[in-house]
């Protein structure tokens, strides 16, 4: 295969929950540079239509869905959704998640609880059979996940979250052998990213520990998501399935 070619994904739809900010939208710009249409999911319809809008000026074509990632049902609509506007789906990217601040492990909610497993378990799980079966029945694709390096290392703030996570990298392994041959089903493993939750972090103190913590001393920029996301989409993982793929500035 032309090297060139490796990660053309010309004419190719993909759905990308989470897709309207952060490490989703820059999966969404670049799915869309390289020849994809994309459906952009998330909870909030105006943000979704502003990337959208983005992938249109691209040359592509664009959806926007309003999605609550936790729910079954809207999981289903969303699947429906995308097959009625675009007949198929390539790439589904599982990218919605939440990991919310509790005060102490005793003072979580059952709700908050449900939620969080919600959104980084039940909703990806539902949104992937519901894909997925129709892609095994049809001309294949890729699955591509969207876990965390807490799901290996949780830390205190985080267990939760972590424990959804780590389900996540359960799910790739077995939906990778469930929809085998046809659909390729990975995972990627970010570390911490500077995206816009990041405004939220004590910087400072967090550029101390990820010179002490990572290899390469830093957060990861946005785009530094893009590789790993245009790998698992494309032709040039095509013998690639049920991998997790860290991508988290490397351990000390």
């Amino acid at each position: 295969m032309d090297p060139a070619q490796l990660f053309d994904l010309t004419d190719k739809v993909a759905v990308v929950t989470g897709g309207s900010r952060g490490l989703g939208r820059e999966m969404v710009l670049a799915f869309a540079a390289q020849g994809a249409d994309v459906v952009i999911a998330s909870r909030k319809l105006d943000n979704c239509e502003a990337v959208a809008e983005e992938v249109r000026s691209l040359g592509r074509r664009a959806l926007a869905v309003a999605y609550h990632a936790a729910s079954w049902d809207a999981a289903d609509e969303l699947a429906a959704a995308a097959y009625a506007e675009f007949g198929k789906v390539d790439v589904l990217v599982n990218n919605a998640g939440m990991s919310p601040l509790y005060d102490s492990v005793e003072s979580i909610s059952e709700e908050l609880y449900d939620k969080v497993m919600g959104v980084n378990l039940k909703g990806p799980f539902r949104l992937s059979a519901t894909i997925g079966s129709r892609m095994a029945a049809g001309a294949g694709g890729s699955i591509i996940f969207v876990s965390s390096i807490a799901s290996r290392r949780s830390g205190p703030n985080e267990v939760v979250y972590a424990a959804a996570k780590a389900g996540i990298n359960n799910l790739t392994l077995g939906l990778a052998k469930t929809f085998s041959p046809t659909v390729r089903v990975n995972c990627i493993v970010p570390g911490p990213f500077l995206t816009d939750i990041s405004k939220a972090w004590d910087l400072p103190d967090f550029e101390r520990a990820a010179r002490a913590g990572f290899a390469l001393q830093r957060g990861g920029r946005p785009d530094e998501i893009v590789g790993a996301a245009l790998y698992f989409a494309s032709a040039a993982s095509s013998y690639t399935t049920g991998a997790l793929l860290d991508v988290d500035g490397g351990p000390r």
